[in-house]
Protein backbone atom coordinates (compact mmCIF):
# COMPACT_ATOMS: atom_id res chain seq x y z
CA UNK A 1 0.00 0.00 0.00
CA UNK A 2 1.41 3.37 -0.89
CA UNK A 3 0.06 6.66 1.67
CA UNK A 4 1.91 9.40 2.62
CA UNK A 5 1.89 8.30 6.29
CA UNK A 6 2.68 5.08 7.26
CA UNK A 7 1.62 3.34 11.08
CA UNK A 8 2.99 3.91 13.72
CA UNK A 9 6.06 1.57 14.62
CA UNK A 10 5.90 -0.54 18.23
CA UNK A 11 9.18 1.05 19.24
CA UNK A 12 8.16 -0.25 23.17
CA UNK A 13 9.07 -3.25 21.99
CA UNK A 14 12.82 -2.88 22.33
CA UNK A 15 13.24 -1.37 25.76
CA UNK A 16 10.99 -4.34 27.11
CA UNK A 17 13.04 -7.20 25.05
CA UNK A 18 16.82 -5.88 24.90
CA UNK A 19 17.28 -4.99 28.49
CA UNK A 20 16.73 -9.10 29.99
CA UNK A 21 19.04 -10.30 26.97
CA UNK A 22 21.81 -7.86 27.60
CA UNK A 23 21.69 -8.70 31.45
CA UNK A 24 21.86 -12.33 30.89
CA UNK A 25 24.53 -12.44 28.02
CA UNK A 26 26.64 -9.96 30.48
CA UNK A 27 26.41 -12.21 33.00
CA UNK A 28 26.83 -15.67 31.40
CA UNK A 29 29.57 -14.05 29.14
CA UNK A 30 31.82 -12.40 31.73
CA UNK A 31 31.91 -15.83 33.33
CA UNK A 32 32.31 -18.07 30.73
CA UNK A 33 34.93 -15.74 29.02
CA UNK A 34 36.24 -15.13 31.53
CA UNK A 35 37.19 -18.75 32.91
CA UNK A 36 37.92 -19.81 29.14
CA UNK A 37 40.56 -16.81 28.80
CA UNK A 38 42.26 -18.19 32.38
CA UNK A 39 42.36 -21.23 31.42
CA UNK A 40 44.09 -20.39 28.09
CA UNK A 41 46.82 -17.92 29.95
CA UNK A 42 47.57 -20.66 32.52
CA UNK A 43 48.22 -22.96 29.97
CA UNK A 44 50.22 -20.47 27.73
CA UNK A 45 53.42 -22.47 27.07
CA UNK A 46 51.33 -25.57 25.75
CA UNK A 47 49.03 -23.00 23.38
CA UNK A 48 48.40 -24.19 20.23
CA UNK A 49 47.55 -22.76 16.96
CA UNK A 50 44.23 -23.22 17.07
CA UNK A 51 44.28 -21.61 20.58
CA UNK A 52 44.95 -18.30 19.54
CA UNK A 53 42.27 -17.83 17.41
CA UNK A 54 40.17 -19.02 20.51
CA UNK A 55 42.09 -16.43 22.43
CA UNK A 56 41.25 -13.82 19.97
CA UNK A 57 37.91 -14.83 20.24
CA UNK A 58 37.66 -14.72 23.83
CA UNK A 59 38.91 -10.84 23.96
CA UNK A 60 36.53 -9.97 21.40
CA UNK A 61 33.76 -11.20 23.42
CA UNK A 62 35.24 -8.99 26.82
CA UNK A 63 35.49 -5.99 24.61
CA UNK A 64 31.43 -6.10 23.46
CA UNK A 65 30.34 -7.36 26.66
CA UNK A 66 31.99 -4.24 28.66
CA UNK A 67 29.63 -1.75 26.34
CA UNK A 68 26.19 -4.33 27.85
CA UNK A 69 26.24 -1.87 31.08
CA UNK A 70 25.94 1.32 28.81
CA UNK A 71 23.37 -0.33 26.71
CA UNK A 72 21.15 -1.24 29.52
CA UNK A 73 20.89 2.29 30.81
CA UNK A 74 20.51 3.45 27.30
CA UNK A 75 17.01 1.26 27.14
CA UNK A 76 16.37 1.28 30.76
CA UNK A 77 16.00 5.34 29.91
CA UNK A 78 13.14 4.87 27.40
CA UNK A 79 16.29 5.28 24.78
CA UNK A 80 17.99 8.04 25.87
CA UNK A 81 21.20 8.22 25.39
CA UNK A 82 23.49 9.78 28.14
CA UNK A 83 26.62 9.15 27.74
CA UNK A 84 27.66 11.66 24.63
CA UNK A 85 27.86 11.14 20.94
CA UNK A 86 31.04 10.07 21.18
CA UNK A 87 31.16 7.03 23.21
CA UNK A 88 27.95 6.75 21.51
CA UNK A 89 29.83 5.43 18.45
CA UNK A 90 32.65 3.69 20.55
CA UNK A 91 30.15 1.50 21.79
CA UNK A 92 28.89 0.30 18.57
CA UNK A 93 31.60 0.26 16.92
CA UNK A 94 33.05 -2.31 19.71
CA UNK A 95 29.53 -4.37 19.05
CA UNK A 96 30.95 -4.43 15.46
CA UNK A 97 34.70 -5.57 16.15
CA UNK A 98 33.05 -8.85 18.59
CA UNK A 99 30.67 -9.57 15.53
CA UNK A 100 32.61 -9.61 12.82
CA UNK A 101 35.72 -10.53 14.66
CA UNK A 102 34.05 -13.80 16.37
CA UNK A 103 33.01 -14.18 12.63
CA UNK A 104 36.08 -13.91 11.71
CA UNK A 105 37.98 -16.63 14.07
CA UNK A 106 35.47 -18.64 13.43
CA UNK A 107 36.07 -19.02 9.64
CA UNK A 108 40.22 -19.29 10.61
CA UNK A 109 39.37 -22.01 13.60
CA UNK A 110 37.19 -23.72 10.21
CA UNK A 111 39.81 -23.56 7.96
CA UNK A 112 42.67 -24.64 10.28
CA UNK A 113 40.57 -27.66 10.84
CA UNK A 114 39.94 -28.40 7.60
CA UNK A 115 43.79 -28.63 6.64
CA UNK A 116 44.40 -30.48 9.85
CA UNK A 117 42.11 -33.19 9.07
CA UNK A 118 42.05 -33.16 4.88
CA UNK A 119 45.81 -31.89 4.37
CA UNK A 120 47.52 -33.09 7.38
CA UNK A 121 50.58 -34.26 5.68
CA UNK A 122 51.35 -30.49 3.94
CA UNK A 123 50.07 -28.74 6.68
CA UNK A 124 51.31 -30.35 9.79
CA UNK A 125 55.37 -28.64 10.51
CA UNK A 126 54.66 -25.72 8.01
CA UNK A 127 51.72 -23.64 10.15
CA UNK A 128 53.15 -22.40 13.03
CA UNK A 129 52.30 -20.18 15.96
CA UNK A 130 53.40 -16.87 14.39
CA UNK A 131 51.57 -17.79 11.67
CA UNK A 132 48.38 -17.92 13.49
CA UNK A 133 49.70 -14.74 15.53
CA UNK A 134 50.15 -12.65 11.71
CA UNK A 135 46.58 -14.10 10.80
CA UNK A 136 45.19 -12.80 13.79
CA UNK A 137 45.98 -9.31 13.15
CA UNK A 138 45.15 -9.56 9.80
CA UNK A 139 41.91 -10.52 11.14
CA UNK A 140 41.79 -7.37 13.29
CA UNK A 141 42.74 -5.09 10.64
CA UNK A 142 40.27 -6.20 8.24
CA UNK A 143 37.62 -6.03 10.55
CA UNK A 144 38.66 -2.35 11.79
CA UNK A 145 38.72 -1.08 8.17
CA UNK A 146 34.99 -2.72 7.64
CA UNK A 147 33.63 -1.60 10.64
CA UNK A 148 35.49 2.05 10.19
CA UNK A 149 33.34 3.55 7.52
CA UNK A 150 30.22 2.99 10.26
CA UNK A 151 31.96 5.42 12.59
CA UNK A 152 31.58 8.46 10.25
CA UNK A 153 27.68 8.11 10.21
CA UNK A 154 25.41 10.12 12.43
CA UNK A 155 24.92 7.52 15.45
CA UNK A 156 22.76 10.12 17.72
CA UNK A 157 19.61 12.12 17.63
CA UNK A 158 18.70 15.26 20.09
CA UNK A 159 20.93 17.18 21.89
CA UNK A 160 22.22 15.95 25.63
CA UNK A 161 19.73 13.21 25.35
CA UNK A 162 18.64 10.93 22.59
CA UNK A 163 18.62 8.07 20.13
CA UNK A 164 21.79 6.12 19.98
CA UNK A 165 21.63 4.31 16.37
CA UNK A 166 22.71 0.93 16.25
CA UNK A 167 23.24 2.49 12.24
CA UNK A 168 22.35 5.49 11.41
CA UNK A 169 19.29 8.42 11.60
CA UNK A 170 16.34 7.84 9.12
CA UNK A 171 18.58 10.94 6.81
CA UNK A 172 21.25 8.93 6.09
CA UNK A 173 19.57 5.28 6.00
CA UNK A 174 19.83 5.47 2.29
CA UNK A 175 23.04 5.47 1.86
CA UNK A 176 23.61 3.30 5.32
CA UNK A 177 21.67 0.54 3.40
CA UNK A 178 24.12 0.51 0.39
CA UNK A 179 27.37 -0.17 2.91
CA UNK A 180 25.47 -2.63 5.34
CA UNK A 181 24.76 -4.79 1.73
CA UNK A 182 28.59 -4.58 1.03
CA UNK A 183 29.14 -5.38 4.31
CA UNK A 184 27.01 -8.22 4.93
CA UNK A 185 28.28 -9.69 1.55
CA UNK A 186 32.18 -8.98 2.77
CA UNK A 187 31.91 -10.00 6.15
CA UNK A 188 29.46 -12.52 6.86
CA UNK A 189 28.50 -14.12 3.55
CA UNK A 190 32.20 -14.88 2.40
CA UNK A 191 33.27 -16.30 5.66
CA UNK A 192 29.61 -17.86 5.82
CA UNK A 193 30.57 -19.93 2.56
CA UNK A 194 34.28 -20.79 3.82
CA UNK A 195 32.84 -21.98 6.98
CA UNK A 196 30.27 -24.68 5.06
CA UNK A 197 32.85 -25.34 2.61
CA UNK A 198 35.34 -26.71 5.08
CA UNK A 199 33.04 -28.17 7.24
CA UNK A 200 31.26 -29.79 4.05
CA UNK A 201 34.64 -31.08 3.01
CA UNK A 202 35.57 -32.62 6.66
CA UNK A 203 32.35 -34.61 6.93
CA UNK A 204 32.93 -36.31 3.55
CA UNK A 205 36.51 -37.30 4.61
CA UNK A 206 35.50 -38.30 8.22
CA UNK A 207 32.47 -40.40 7.15
CA UNK A 208 34.20 -42.30 4.26
CA UNK A 209 37.10 -43.21 6.20
CA UNK A 210 37.24 -46.01 8.35
CA UNK A 211 40.79 -45.39 9.83
CA UNK A 212 39.50 -41.87 11.10
CA UNK A 213 39.97 -42.02 15.53
CA UNK A 214 36.77 -41.75 16.77
CA UNK A 215 37.32 -39.11 19.19
CA UNK A 216 38.51 -36.55 16.44
CA UNK A 217 35.62 -37.15 14.33
CA UNK A 218 32.84 -36.76 17.26
CA UNK A 219 34.56 -33.63 18.46
CA UNK A 220 34.72 -32.68 14.88
CA UNK A 221 30.84 -33.07 14.41
CA UNK A 222 30.06 -30.89 17.87
CA UNK A 223 32.15 -28.09 16.80
CA UNK A 224 30.12 -28.54 13.28
CA UNK A 225 26.95 -28.54 15.26
CA UNK A 226 28.17 -25.63 17.49
CA UNK A 227 29.18 -23.15 14.32
CA UNK A 228 26.01 -24.58 12.36
CA UNK A 229 24.15 -22.97 15.75
CA UNK A 230 25.76 -20.00 16.28
CA UNK A 231 25.20 -18.89 12.61
CA UNK A 232 21.90 -20.42 12.24
CA UNK A 233 20.24 -18.36 15.49
CA UNK A 234 22.54 -15.31 15.81
CA UNK A 235 24.40 -14.30 12.52
CA UNK A 236 21.74 -15.56 9.53
CA UNK A 237 18.37 -13.33 11.23
CA UNK A 238 20.20 -10.35 12.45
CA UNK A 239 21.79 -9.80 8.90
CA UNK A 240 18.66 -10.46 6.84
CA UNK A 241 16.46 -8.33 9.41
CA UNK A 242 18.89 -5.57 9.82
CA UNK A 243 19.14 -5.13 5.69
CA UNK A 244 15.15 -5.54 5.52
CA UNK A 245 14.19 -3.05 8.58
CA UNK A 246 16.91 -0.72 6.22
CA UNK A 247 14.77 -0.77 3.32
CA UNK A 248 11.51 -0.33 5.64
CA UNK A 249 13.33 3.25 6.70
CA UNK A 250 13.68 3.87 3.38
CA UNK A 251 10.48 3.22 1.61
CA UNK A 252 8.98 4.61 4.77
CA UNK A 253 11.01 8.24 4.13
CA UNK A 254 10.06 8.06 0.93
CA UNK A 255 6.33 7.41 1.81
CA UNK A 256 6.59 4.27 0.32
CA UNK A 257 4.29 2.03 3.15
CA UNK A 258 3.92 -1.68 3.46
CA UNK A 259 1.69 -3.87 6.74
CA UNK A 260 5.02 -5.60 7.15
CA UNK A 261 7.31 -2.74 8.14
CA UNK A 262 5.96 -3.13 11.81
CA UNK A 263 7.19 -6.89 12.13
CA UNK A 264 10.37 -6.76 10.27
CA UNK A 265 11.34 -3.58 12.86
CA UNK A 266 10.02 -6.59 15.92
CA UNK A 267 11.83 -9.15 14.07
CA UNK A 268 15.32 -7.29 13.68
CA UNK A 269 14.87 -6.07 17.46
CA UNK A 270 14.87 -9.47 18.48
CA UNK A 271 17.32 -10.58 16.06
CA UNK A 272 19.69 -7.76 17.54
CA UNK A 273 19.04 -10.04 20.81
CA UNK A 274 19.72 -12.76 19.48
CA UNK A 275 23.01 -11.76 17.90
CA UNK A 276 24.64 -10.46 21.12
CA UNK A 277 24.53 -14.25 22.14
CA UNK A 278 27.03 -15.18 20.49
CA UNK A 279 29.49 -13.57 23.13
CA UNK A 280 27.93 -16.09 25.71
CA UNK A 281 27.87 -19.08 23.13
CA UNK A 282 31.23 -18.45 21.54
CA UNK A 283 32.70 -19.80 24.77
CA UNK A 284 31.44 -23.79 23.49
CA UNK A 285 33.97 -23.36 20.84
CA UNK A 286 36.90 -23.67 23.78
CA UNK A 287 35.03 -26.73 25.33
CA UNK A 288 36.10 -28.37 21.65
CA UNK A 289 38.35 -26.58 19.78
CA UNK A 290 41.18 -26.29 22.70
CA UNK A 291 42.17 -29.97 24.23
CA UNK A 292 43.17 -29.36 27.41
CA UNK A 293 39.64 -27.72 28.82
CA UNK A 294 37.56 -30.19 28.50
CA UNK A 295 40.07 -32.46 30.59
CA UNK A 296 40.10 -29.23 32.67
CA UNK A 297 36.07 -29.35 33.34
CA UNK A 298 36.48 -33.27 34.22
CA UNK A 299 39.18 -32.84 36.74
CA UNK A 300 36.63 -29.88 38.21
CA UNK A 301 33.88 -32.30 38.37
CA UNK A 302 35.69 -35.07 39.92
CA UNK A 303 37.25 -32.97 42.43
CA UNK A 304 34.07 -30.81 43.30
CA UNK A 305 32.45 -34.65 43.63
CA UNK A 306 35.37 -35.97 46.26
CA UNK A 307 34.49 -32.95 47.98
CA UNK A 308 31.20 -33.74 48.38
CA UNK A 309 31.61 -37.43 49.61
CA UNK A 310 34.03 -36.19 52.29
CA UNK A 311 32.02 -33.70 53.96
CA UNK A 312 28.87 -36.80 53.63
CA UNK A 313 31.07 -39.04 55.29
CA UNK A 314 32.73 -36.70 58.07
CA UNK A 315 29.00 -35.77 58.13
CA UNK A 316 28.12 -37.03 62.06
CA UNK A 317 24.45 -36.96 61.41
CA UNK A 318 24.70 -38.46 57.83
CA UNK A 319 26.88 -41.49 59.58
CA UNK A 320 24.56 -41.86 62.69
CA UNK A 321 21.75 -41.70 60.74
CA UNK A 322 23.49 -44.51 58.01
CA UNK A 323 23.98 -46.80 61.38
CA UNK A 324 20.25 -45.97 62.44
CA UNK A 325 19.01 -47.42 59.39
CA UNK A 326 21.28 -50.56 59.40
CA UNK A 327 20.13 -51.64 62.85
CA UNK A 328 16.68 -51.70 61.73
Amino acid sequence: MNNSSCPSVNFDFTGRFLPPVYILVFIIGLVANGWGLKSLLHNWKKLKIINVFALNLGLADILYLLTLPFLMVYYFKKSKWIFGATFCKITRFCFNLNLYGSIGFLTCISVYRYLAIVHPIRVMGRLSLSHSVAISVMVWLLVSIQSLPDMFYPKTYGNSTGKCYDTTNNNNAKDYLKYSFGWTLTGFCIPLLITLGCYGHVMVILCHTNTTDKVLKQRSLKLLFILILLFSVCYIPYHVFKNLNLLARVLSKQGICHEWFNRVYIAHEISRGLVCLNSALNPLVYLHGIEDIPAQLSQLLQQTRQMYNRRFLSNPSSVSTAQTTTEV
